[in-house]
């Protein structure tokens, strides 16, 4: 199983990791915001998580480490 860690300060919560990721492992926090005033990206599945790092090549801001 991959880890996945987040610069959750510097998320803009555009979703586009959201979008990119092949088994839906990530989602915006609905419940949390960060001192830019956005909803973060969160891992809501982590366990499903196959490490193939599509989420972090398409974050605008790499806040995104997978590591393997």
């Amino acid at each position: 199983m991959a880890k996945l860690t987040f610069k959750t300060d510097n998320c803009k919560g555009c979703g586009l990791c959201v979008d990119a990721c092949p088994k839906q492992v990530l989602e915006l926090a609905k419940d949390k915001i960060n001192k830019k005033g956005h909803h973060p990206v969160e891992a809501a599945k982590p366990e499903l998580c196959i490490g193939c790092a599509f989420c972090a090549t398409m974050c605008p801001d790499c806040i995104i480490t997978v590591e393997r």
